[in-house]
């Protein structure tokens, strides 16, 4: 039975008497340790970096299970990408109906109709009242990349101004835009050209050492006044590319009214609002797009990760129409618009519809940044807990007042809770993301968070 949240009722489909989490042998088990080993020696370890040694056999709903048999209760999402549950019934559906007529005939060079009627729903959907055009590829990093070259050619410029704590992917140029980690671009150099990192507003750790609101968004009124104005020519300036939300680097919400007046210094220059939606959007945060919490209207914006419903390589690249006015050959990617990946993008628009996954997203955010700031009460161990709707932090300090990061407490944090059958990863410096599908209803949740809430209090004993 698919366990996920009922859009007739508003009630939770029940478990049926299931335990879950369900720990049967202690993670790792042994057949979870001889596919680890047999990983090891055979696949690069390219960047991952194994948060704790889960190896994933099935799921369903926001419930995953190993092939020890464990099962746990998904706080992750496979990183914010299974936004409808692992195993959709209507999206397994569409991606076996489109199999069996047709798989690729390569969009770049022909027609099909899957990729126009994803665009046209996605016109519709997407901020702005205007007519759009739509780049489709496979991955985040080549919804940014395409995002990056649509702009230059447009506007024959050939600067952006990124933010420190970044993260846009990791080919050469979105990587070139990353602020998160020295480890993206080690030994990788030279990148694109051109560059500026700025600060963004990590209120809890700011780097001009204010305090908002009483700083009156002085980061923004920085790239103003030393930026643009002392350093880096307008003229040459594509634009901003800006998370709404940063994902990597901790989930750190701006605080409201940053995003407009980002949007009103890009304005005055004539830049382009780059967004880059990838982790934040298809409802993540309580809206259908994060830019909507601050009604800000991108001039570009990018999306991949739950777009294609966590099982099909789909990302897409949003402009204004006058933007995308690139010439023949300028760009393409061999299966971008796959039909596959856009029929599963349009089954995944219509369980979000259907079972009200934005408004269940927004109404279960909500409470579970309730319970974890009850949870942070007393715990000397957690710093800040901040988000919006199902995308949510718990950034974890060795010191309240100091605010010196935890990490190897929040690495011990998330493998004691794996132990125990709640799924999360680590980001930033020291903090906890917690991304659950948005299917999940309060009786997972409430198991989860009774997990969450023990661990907190045995690294808080643990360390004092």
């Amino acid at each position: 039975m698919y366990v996920g949240f009922s859009h007739l009722t508003d009630e939770a489909i029940p478990l049926v008497g299931r335990r879950i989490p369900n720990i049967i042998v202690e993670p790792p088990g042994p057949k979870s340790l001889e596919w680890v080993k047999r990983d090891k020696a055979v696949l690069s370890p390219y960047n991952r970096p194994f948060y704790y040694p889960l190896v994933v056999e099935g799921g369903e709903g926001a419930i995953v299970r190993d092939v020890d048999g464990n099962e746990y209760i998904d706080f992750n999402s496979g990183i914010a990408v299974l936004n409808v549950g692992q195993c959709h019934p209507k999206v397994v559906k569409a991606i076996q109906e489109k199999c069996a007529k047709f798989m690729h005939y390569s969009y770049t060079d022909f027609y099909y109709t899957e990729p126009v009627q994803l665009a046209e729903r996605l016109a519709k959907i997407t901020p702005g009242n205007f007519p759009k055009k739509f780049f489709f590829a496979n991955s985040g990093t080549e919804a940014v990349e395409a995002a990056l070259k649509a702009t230059k050619w447009h506007t024959k410029r050939q600067l952006f101004i990124a933010f420190i704590g970044a993260f846009h992917g990791r080919t050469h140029g979105s990587i070139a835009l990353a602020g998160g980690s020295p480890a993206h671009k080690r030994y990788f150099h030279p990148l694109m050209y051109g560059v500026t990192h700025v600060p963004y507003a990590y209120c809890y750790r700011c780097v001009f050492k204010m305090t908002y609101p009483e700083c009156n968004f002085w980061c923004v009124d920085f790239i103003d006044e030393w930026v643009l104005s002392r350093y880096v020519p307008p003229e040459d300036t594509v634009g901003f590319v800006v998370e709404p939300i940063l994902g990597e680097f901790g989930y750190i919400p701006p605080p409201k009214g940053y995003l407009q007046r980002l949007k009103k210094l890009a304005d005055k220059y004539g830049l382009l609002m780059i967004v880059d939606e990838i982790h934040t959007g298809v409802g993540r945060t309580g809206k259908m797009w994060a830019v909507e919490h601050e009604g800000i209207i991108p001039d570009v914006m990018t999306m991949a990760k739950a777009i294609g419903g966590g099982c099909m390589p789909l990302s897409v690249t949003m402009a204004k129409a006058e933007i995308m006015d690139w010439g023949p050959g300028a760009h393409c990617v061999t299966t971008g618009g796959n039909p596959v990946s856009c029929a599963a993008a349009m089954a995944v628009l219509d369980v979000i519809e259907e079972e009200r996954l934005v408004e269940n997203a927004a109404r279960i955010g909500d409470y579970m940044l309730k319970r974890l700031k009850e949870i942070q009460e007393g715990n000397p161990v957690i710093g800040d807990v901040r988000g919006r709707g199902l995308m949510i932090g718990v950034e974890l300090v060795r010191d309240l007042k100091t605010k010196e990061p935890a990490s190897t407490e929040a690495k011990e944090f998330i493998t004691r809770a794996w132990k125990r059958g709640v799924l999360m990863i680590t980001g930033g410096m020291s903090t906890i993301r917690i991304a659950p599908p948005l299917i999940i209803d309060r009786e997972l949740v409430d198991k989860g968070l009774e997990v969450f809430e023990a661990v907190a209090k045995e690294i808080a004993s643990g360390r004092s």
